[in-house]
Protein backbone atom coordinates (compact mmCIF):
# COMPACT_ATOMS: atom_id res chain seq x y z
CA UNK A 1 0.00 0.00 0.00
CA UNK A 2 1.50 3.32 -1.07
CA UNK A 3 2.09 5.91 1.63
CA UNK A 4 0.46 9.33 1.78
CA UNK A 5 3.56 11.12 0.45
CA UNK A 6 3.92 8.66 -2.40
CA UNK A 7 0.25 9.16 -3.34
CA UNK A 8 0.57 12.96 -3.16
CA UNK A 9 3.72 12.92 -5.27
CA UNK A 10 2.20 10.42 -7.70
CA UNK A 11 -0.89 12.59 -8.11
CA UNK A 12 1.24 15.45 -9.43
CA UNK A 13 3.64 13.31 -11.46
CA UNK A 14 0.82 11.35 -13.07
CA UNK A 15 -1.06 14.49 -14.15
CA UNK A 16 1.57 17.20 -14.74
CA UNK A 17 -0.56 18.96 -17.36
CA UNK A 18 -3.45 19.36 -14.89
CA UNK A 19 -1.21 20.86 -12.23
CA UNK A 20 0.47 23.09 -14.81
CA UNK A 21 -2.98 24.50 -15.60
CA UNK A 22 -3.68 24.76 -11.88
CA UNK A 23 -0.43 26.68 -11.31
CA UNK A 24 -1.37 29.01 -14.16
CA UNK A 25 -4.73 29.55 -12.44
CA UNK A 26 -2.99 30.57 -9.21
CA UNK A 27 -0.63 32.91 -11.07
CA UNK A 28 -3.62 34.57 -12.76
CA UNK A 29 -6.21 34.54 -9.98
CA UNK A 30 -4.15 35.62 -6.94
CA UNK A 31 -3.01 38.95 -8.44
CA UNK A 32 -6.48 39.48 -9.92
CA UNK A 33 -8.73 38.61 -6.98
CA UNK A 34 -6.33 38.57 -4.04
CA UNK A 35 -4.99 35.59 -2.13
CA UNK A 36 -7.81 35.58 0.47
CA UNK A 37 -10.53 35.11 -2.15
CA UNK A 38 -8.52 32.49 -4.02
CA UNK A 39 -7.76 30.65 -0.78
CA UNK A 40 -11.50 30.44 -0.08
CA UNK A 41 -12.74 29.73 -3.58
CA UNK A 42 -10.25 26.97 -4.40
CA UNK A 43 -11.43 24.48 -1.74
CA UNK A 44 -15.08 25.57 -2.05
CA UNK A 45 -15.02 25.20 -5.83
CA UNK A 46 -13.36 21.81 -5.47
CA UNK A 47 -16.03 20.72 -2.97
CA UNK A 48 -18.88 21.77 -5.28
CA UNK A 49 -17.30 19.92 -8.21
CA UNK A 50 -16.51 16.82 -6.13
CA UNK A 51 -20.05 16.60 -4.72
CA UNK A 52 -21.54 16.99 -8.19
CA UNK A 53 -19.41 14.10 -9.47
CA UNK A 54 -20.03 11.92 -6.41
CA UNK A 55 -23.77 12.51 -6.76
CA UNK A 56 -23.80 11.73 -10.47
CA UNK A 57 -21.90 8.44 -10.27
CA UNK A 58 -24.33 7.30 -7.57
CA UNK A 59 -27.64 8.80 -8.78
CA UNK A 60 -27.22 9.99 -12.36
CA UNK A 61 -27.66 13.67 -11.41
CA UNK A 62 -26.54 16.16 -12.66
CA UNK A 63 -24.40 14.73 -15.49
CA UNK A 64 -26.26 11.52 -16.19
CA UNK A 65 -25.05 8.02 -15.37
CA UNK A 66 -21.33 7.55 -15.73
CA UNK A 67 -18.66 5.63 -13.84
CA UNK A 68 -14.99 5.89 -13.00
CA UNK A 69 -12.58 3.05 -13.74
CA UNK A 70 -10.18 2.73 -10.83
CA UNK A 71 -6.85 1.69 -12.29
CA UNK A 72 -4.63 4.34 -10.67
CA UNK A 73 -5.71 4.72 -7.02
CA UNK A 74 -2.51 2.98 -5.94
CA UNK A 75 -0.49 5.72 -7.66
CA UNK A 76 -2.58 8.90 -7.34
CA UNK A 77 -5.21 10.37 -5.04
CA UNK A 78 -8.82 9.28 -5.36
CA UNK A 79 -11.55 10.54 -3.02
CA UNK A 80 -14.62 8.33 -2.51
CA UNK A 81 -14.31 6.86 -5.99
CA UNK A 82 -13.56 10.18 -7.74
CA UNK A 83 -10.03 11.03 -8.96
CA UNK A 84 -8.75 14.15 -7.20
CA UNK A 85 -7.32 15.75 -10.34
CA UNK A 86 -10.71 15.63 -12.08
CA UNK A 87 -12.56 17.76 -9.53
CA UNK A 88 -9.66 20.19 -9.08
CA UNK A 89 -9.80 20.84 -12.83
CA UNK A 90 -13.22 22.44 -12.41
CA UNK A 91 -11.65 25.18 -10.27
CA UNK A 92 -9.31 26.57 -12.91
CA UNK A 93 -11.90 26.03 -15.66
CA UNK A 94 -14.36 28.08 -13.64
CA UNK A 95 -11.94 30.95 -13.01
CA UNK A 96 -10.77 31.28 -16.60
CA UNK A 97 -14.38 31.19 -17.85
CA UNK A 98 -15.30 33.89 -15.31
CA UNK A 99 -12.36 36.02 -16.46
CA UNK A 100 -13.39 35.71 -20.11
CA UNK A 101 -16.91 36.82 -19.15
CA UNK A 102 -15.39 39.89 -17.45
CA UNK A 103 -13.37 40.64 -20.58
CA UNK A 104 -16.51 40.48 -22.71
CA UNK A 105 -18.72 42.57 -20.42
CA UNK A 106 -16.32 45.21 -19.07
CA UNK A 107 -15.20 48.44 -20.76
CA UNK A 108 -11.60 48.31 -22.02
CA UNK A 109 -8.89 50.94 -21.85
CA UNK A 110 -5.35 51.18 -23.15
CA UNK A 111 -2.92 52.87 -20.81
CA UNK A 112 0.80 53.21 -21.60
CA UNK A 113 0.56 50.38 -24.12
CA UNK A 114 -1.22 48.19 -21.58
CA UNK A 115 -4.77 46.86 -21.69
CA UNK A 116 -6.89 47.60 -18.62
CA UNK A 117 -10.24 45.89 -18.07
CA UNK A 118 -12.44 48.43 -16.32
CA UNK A 119 -14.30 45.85 -14.30
CA UNK A 120 -16.38 46.96 -11.35
CA UNK A 121 -17.94 45.26 -8.36
CA UNK A 122 -21.33 45.56 -10.05
CA UNK A 123 -20.09 43.81 -13.19
CA UNK A 124 -18.33 41.08 -11.20
CA UNK A 125 -21.48 40.25 -9.25
CA UNK A 126 -23.89 40.60 -12.17
CA UNK A 127 -26.23 37.96 -13.52
CA UNK A 128 -24.69 38.55 -16.95
CA UNK A 129 -21.28 37.32 -15.69
CA UNK A 130 -22.97 34.35 -14.03
CA UNK A 131 -24.86 33.38 -17.19
CA UNK A 132 -22.03 34.01 -19.65
CA UNK A 133 -19.33 32.52 -17.41
CA UNK A 134 -21.30 29.31 -16.82
CA UNK A 135 -21.95 28.91 -20.54
CA UNK A 136 -18.28 29.54 -21.32
CA UNK A 137 -17.28 26.85 -18.82
CA UNK A 138 -19.79 24.44 -20.37
CA UNK A 139 -18.35 25.31 -23.77
CA UNK A 140 -14.95 24.15 -22.52
CA UNK A 141 -16.38 20.78 -21.58
CA UNK A 142 -17.92 20.40 -25.04
CA UNK A 143 -14.32 20.50 -26.27
CA UNK A 144 -12.78 18.52 -23.38
CA UNK A 145 -15.13 15.61 -22.81
CA UNK A 146 -15.03 13.93 -26.24
CA UNK A 147 -11.21 13.98 -26.00
CA UNK A 148 -11.16 12.76 -22.39
CA UNK A 149 -13.49 9.89 -23.28
CA UNK A 150 -10.69 8.67 -25.58
CA UNK A 151 -8.25 8.73 -22.65
CA UNK A 152 -7.16 5.16 -23.24
CA UNK A 153 -5.46 6.34 -26.42
CA UNK A 154 -3.34 9.03 -24.77
CA UNK A 155 -1.65 9.71 -21.44
CA UNK A 156 -4.87 10.46 -19.53
CA UNK A 157 -5.76 6.76 -19.47
CA UNK A 158 -9.25 5.29 -19.68
CA UNK A 159 -10.57 6.47 -16.34
CA UNK A 160 -14.32 6.79 -16.96
CA UNK A 161 -17.20 5.90 -19.25
CA UNK A 162 -20.95 6.41 -19.68
CA UNK A 163 -23.52 3.68 -19.14
CA UNK A 164 -25.03 4.54 -22.52
CA UNK A 165 -23.13 6.20 -25.34
CA UNK A 166 -24.33 9.72 -26.03
CA UNK A 167 -24.93 11.50 -29.32
CA UNK A 168 -21.86 13.78 -29.19
CA UNK A 169 -18.88 11.49 -29.81
CA UNK A 170 -20.20 9.20 -27.08
CA UNK A 171 -20.98 11.99 -24.61
CA UNK A 172 -24.67 12.37 -23.61
CA UNK A 173 -26.34 15.79 -23.67
CA UNK A 174 -27.17 15.36 -19.97
CA UNK A 175 -23.46 15.75 -19.25
CA UNK A 176 -23.41 19.25 -20.71
CA UNK A 177 -26.59 20.27 -18.89
CA UNK A 178 -24.98 19.06 -15.68
CA UNK A 179 -21.87 21.08 -16.43
CA UNK A 180 -23.97 24.19 -17.01
CA UNK A 181 -25.68 23.73 -13.64
CA UNK A 182 -22.45 22.99 -11.75
CA UNK A 183 -20.65 25.88 -13.46
CA UNK A 184 -23.43 28.27 -12.46
CA UNK A 185 -23.20 27.12 -8.83
CA UNK A 186 -19.41 27.54 -8.83
CA UNK A 187 -19.47 31.01 -10.37
CA UNK A 188 -22.22 32.00 -7.92
CA UNK A 189 -19.92 30.87 -5.11
CA UNK A 190 -17.04 32.89 -6.58
CA UNK A 191 -19.26 35.96 -6.85
CA UNK A 192 -20.43 35.49 -3.26
CA UNK A 193 -16.83 35.29 -2.01
CA UNK A 194 -15.87 38.32 -4.10
CA UNK A 195 -18.68 40.36 -2.49
CA UNK A 196 -18.08 39.20 1.07
CA UNK A 197 -14.30 39.07 1.39
CA UNK A 198 -12.39 42.37 1.29
CA UNK A 199 -9.51 42.61 -1.17
CA UNK A 200 -5.98 43.37 -0.07
CA UNK A 201 -5.22 47.11 -0.23
CA UNK A 202 -3.67 48.13 -3.52
CA UNK A 203 -3.61 44.62 -5.00
CA UNK A 204 -5.65 45.66 -8.06
CA UNK A 205 -3.21 48.41 -8.99
CA UNK A 206 -0.28 46.00 -8.61
CA UNK A 207 -2.14 43.50 -10.76
CA UNK A 208 -2.58 46.06 -13.52
CA UNK A 209 1.15 46.78 -13.54
CA UNK A 210 1.96 43.17 -14.48
CA UNK A 211 2.58 42.72 -18.22
CA UNK A 212 -0.57 41.60 -20.06
CA UNK A 213 -2.23 40.86 -16.70
CA UNK A 214 -5.86 41.23 -17.88
CA UNK A 215 -5.26 38.47 -20.41
CA UNK A 216 -3.92 35.81 -18.00
CA UNK A 217 -7.33 34.23 -17.39
CA UNK A 218 -8.44 34.36 -21.05
CA UNK A 219 -5.04 32.94 -22.07
CA UNK A 220 -5.61 30.00 -19.71
CA UNK A 221 -9.05 29.48 -21.29
CA UNK A 222 -7.53 29.42 -24.77
CA UNK A 223 -4.70 27.12 -23.61
CA UNK A 224 -7.19 24.50 -22.41
CA UNK A 225 -8.89 24.56 -25.81
CA UNK A 226 -5.59 24.31 -27.71
CA UNK A 227 -4.38 21.45 -25.48
CA UNK A 228 -7.48 19.35 -26.08
CA UNK A 229 -7.70 19.99 -29.82
CA UNK A 230 -4.00 19.11 -30.10
CA UNK A 231 -4.56 15.83 -28.26
CA UNK A 232 -7.49 15.03 -30.57
CA UNK A 233 -5.28 15.61 -33.60
CA UNK A 234 -2.42 13.56 -32.10
CA UNK A 235 -4.63 10.49 -31.57
CA UNK A 236 -5.96 10.90 -35.11
CA UNK A 237 -9.47 11.86 -34.00
CA UNK A 238 -9.73 14.38 -36.80
CA UNK A 239 -13.51 14.65 -36.66
CA UNK A 240 -13.39 15.59 -32.97
CA UNK A 241 -10.58 18.07 -33.63
CA UNK A 242 -12.24 19.73 -36.63
CA UNK A 243 -15.66 19.82 -34.96
CA UNK A 244 -14.13 21.36 -31.84
CA UNK A 245 -12.32 23.94 -33.94
CA UNK A 246 -15.53 24.92 -35.72
CA UNK A 247 -17.32 25.11 -32.36
CA UNK A 248 -14.88 27.65 -30.91
CA UNK A 249 -13.67 29.66 -33.88
CA UNK A 250 -16.79 31.84 -34.24
CA UNK A 251 -17.20 32.81 -30.55
CA UNK A 252 -13.46 33.41 -30.16
CA UNK A 253 -13.44 35.60 -33.27
CA UNK A 254 -16.44 37.53 -31.96
CA UNK A 255 -14.79 38.04 -28.56
CA UNK A 256 -11.58 39.39 -30.08
CA UNK A 257 -13.33 41.54 -32.70
CA UNK A 258 -15.78 43.10 -30.26
CA UNK A 259 -13.01 43.67 -27.69
CA UNK A 260 -10.95 45.57 -30.26
CA UNK A 261 -13.96 47.68 -31.21
CA UNK A 262 -14.66 48.52 -27.54
CA UNK A 263 -11.16 49.69 -26.61
CA UNK A 264 -11.20 53.27 -25.26
CA UNK A 265 -14.93 53.65 -25.87
CA UNK A 266 -15.84 53.89 -22.20
CA UNK A 267 -17.64 56.75 -20.50
CA UNK A 268 -16.31 58.90 -17.69
CA UNK A 269 -18.88 57.31 -15.40
CA UNK A 270 -17.57 53.81 -16.19
CA UNK A 271 -13.97 54.88 -15.58
CA UNK A 272 -14.88 56.58 -12.30
CA UNK A 273 -16.82 53.53 -11.09
CA UNK A 274 -13.83 51.29 -11.81
CA UNK A 275 -11.52 53.67 -9.97
CA UNK A 276 -13.89 53.93 -7.04
CA UNK A 277 -14.06 50.14 -6.69
CA UNK A 278 -10.44 49.21 -7.34
CA UNK A 279 -8.16 52.24 -7.20
CA UNK A 280 -5.65 51.98 -4.28
CA UNK A 281 -6.66 53.93 -1.19
CA UNK A 282 -4.23 56.64 -0.15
Amino acid sequence: MAGAWEIAFGTIISRPYVFAFFAAYLLAAIPHLGWRKVALFTPLGYLIAFLSELCSINSGFPYGWYYYIDTTSSRELWVAGVPFFDSISYVFLCYCSYSVALLILSPLRTERRKLVILETKAIRSSFAVLLLGSLLQTYLDIIIDPVSLQGGRWFLGQIYGYREAGCHFGVPLSNYLGWWLTSAVMISALQWIDRRVPGEPGFQSRYQKLPFSPLYGPALYLSVIVFNLTIAAMINERQIAVTGLFIVILPLTMIVTLAIRRINRFTDAELNEHREDFAPRR
